[in-house]
């Protein structure tokens, strides 16, 4: 006897709990056999077992009159299918927590990304803020690191352009003091002006979306006004 293509084994009722997935099958006789699909076969070796709900002789204390018919499966096939849906749902669900875990993972290294470079931003702040100086040192300032023979580094006002050919010692690099007391490598200092040329931009285009609401509520409350006033007068 075969299933839609698939071999069925006859099975006695002291087996039927011996196996995960299984069928009912109702012959032509009154007796009604148990039977399986053989899982040897390849279509559904990678099936998984279907649990299916427990079966009540009594629902709410009623007895029914024939459980046989109650708990019958219509279709031998429906628990095959029920199976696949299940297996499917498995796989969808590990795609959508992959995809989800893979965003985490991407925002974790950006992150340490990001904490590695402020960490090296601040350890070169601090070398240049405990550099040589005799002068007093102002926010938006371009200042000048050299490095004397003895190993000394200190800080000037003069760019190698303005010391020429007589430079006297080797010159390390330049940098700006910030507002915030950071200090921004010369060649990034084009870059964060953008940055902050942006920031400002944002900032009054948002301040002056607050301001035209205000004005609009008020042109809209003395419009009013000025309305009830005029009524007024006319009905005097």
């Amino acid at each position: 006897m075969t299933l839609r293509g698939s071999p069925i084994n006859i099975l006695s009722a002291s087996e039927f709990l011996s196996f995960p997935l299984y069928l009912r099958c109702e012959e032509q006789h009154r007796n009604l056999e148990i039977c399986r699909i053989n899982m040897t076969d390849p279509t559904y070796s990678n099936l998984q077992a279907v649990q299916l709900v427990e079966a009540n002789q009594r629902p709410t204390g009623v007895q029914l009159v024939n459980t046989e018919r109650t708990n019958k499966h219509a279709d031998p096939m429906d628990l095959v299918a029920l199976a696949q849906t299940i297996q499917k749902a498995d796989e969808m669900t590990k795609a959508r927590v992959g995809s989800k875990l893979t965003v985490i993972a991407d925002q974790i290294r950006y992150l340490q990304e990001q904490a590695k470079k402020h960490l090296e931003d601040a350890k070169r702040d601090n070398i240049i803020h405990h550099a040589a100086c005799n002068l007093v040192k102002r926010p938006g300032t371009m200042y000048y690191m050299y490095e004397r023979e003895s190993g000394q580094k200190y800080m000037s006002i003069l760019s190698p352009e303005e010391w020429g050919a007589s430079c006297p010692h080797e010159f390390v690099g330049a940098y700006k003091l910030e507002y915030d007391l950071s200090w921004t490598p010369i060649e990034e200092v084009a870059e964060k002006s953008q940055e902050f040329a942006l920031i400002d931009k944002i900032l009054n285009a948002q301040n002056a979306i607050m301001d035209s609401s205000e004005f609009n509520l008020g042109l809209t409350k003395n419009s009013s006004t000025a309305s009830v006033k005029d009524v007024t007068n006319e009905s005097s």
